[in-house]
């Protein structure tokens, strides 16, 4: 699998394996994380998503276990995580209210209570899970340069920010924010039209996309018509409906990163099949089209 070069300071694999569903699965157990892993790997998908709250705060424990149980494959992987939403769930179900902390305690204790949950003494890219209406920029900015400088985190970016959130906590800091994992599939296709991806392209910073397939949306009834014509185009190439939305977000030329997420063996044995699906540009805009219902101006 081709990787992705993040403003030359770090690679991924051209997709992404995302792991919020995985305290979810009926087994949680060492070994069986650790198939699922090496079942990416396989496929040269070395790039792991996670986020402190997945699973009620209890998604990087898990992951945590199966690297426990199998040290070297750490070091076989790149490990994205995000903090700052405080929900009132797991160890924070005594808050009032859901909110955003961007606070340096709360990112730096945010931080080590990651890495002691994954049983790892760094992470590859944090991420700014959503962007704080209270986000003191200068504050925020010094404690992600420190925790570079202290090799906990090696690279940062953010989730979900808007041009004017990236720019507000940039202007404060010395390390380079390198991405900004954004909500796009063929069902979401805003940030292709709103100027969000060609920011990002301008600039060369390939986005992450979360929800690639529109959070299930695509199987159900409010994904009918979409399904069929990518049904048409699966038969026309030998894929399936989920590798031909995902070869639509990959062919895209601002390089985006889909994070795609199923705890099911044989599904993550072929994640790997959309990187084998051609999307030209008139089935490009085939899609586009069915996506908004009508044909571009």
């Amino acid at each position: 699998m081709d990787r992705v070069s993040l403003s030359g300071l770090m690679e991924m694999s051209r997709i992404v394996y995302g792991m919020w569903r995985v305290a979810d699965d009926a087994d949680t157990s060492p070994a069986h994380v650790q198939a699922k892993l090496e079942a990416c790997l396989d496929q040269g998908i070395t790039t792991i998503d996670q986020a402190d709250i997945y699973g009620d705060y209890g998604a990087e424990a898990v992951l945590g276990g199966a690297l426990k149980a199998a040290p070297g494959l750490r070091d076989r992987i790149e490990i994205v995580t995000k903090c700052d939403i405080v929900a009132p769930i797991g160890k924070y179900n005594d808050r009032r209210v859901k909110y955003y902390d961007t606070s340096a305690a709360h990112l730096t204790a945010s931080v080590e209570a990651s890495l002691a949950n994954m049983g790892t003494d760094y992470v590859d890219l944090l991420l700014i899970h959503r962007p704080d209406p209270m986000m003191d920029h200068h504050e925020t900015g010094r404690a992600l340069d420190g925790l570079v400088a202290s090799g906990k985190v090696r690279h940062v970016g953010v989730s979900n920010f808007r041009l004017n959130d990236w720019t507000l906590l940039q202007s404060a800091m010395t390390v380079p924010l390198i991405t900004n994992q954004i909500e796009a599939s063929v069902l979401c296709v805003d940030p292709f039209l709103n100027g969000e991806i060609p920011w990002m392209q301008e600039r060369g910073i390939p986005p992450m996309a979360w929800s690639p397939l529109a959070g299930g949306r695509l199987f159900s009834d409010d994904g009918k018509t979409m399904r069929r014509l990518l049904e048409r185009i699966a038969k026309d190439q030998g894929g399936d409906v989920t590798a031909v939305a995902i070869a639509w977000l990959l062919a895209h030329p601002a390089g985006l990163i889909p994070v795609l997420g199923t705890n099911n063996l044989g599904r993550i044995r072929g994640l790997a099949r959309a990187t084998e699906i051609e999307i030209d540009r008139q089935t490009w805009f085939e899609i586009l089209t069915a996506a908004m219902g009508r044909d571009v101006p």
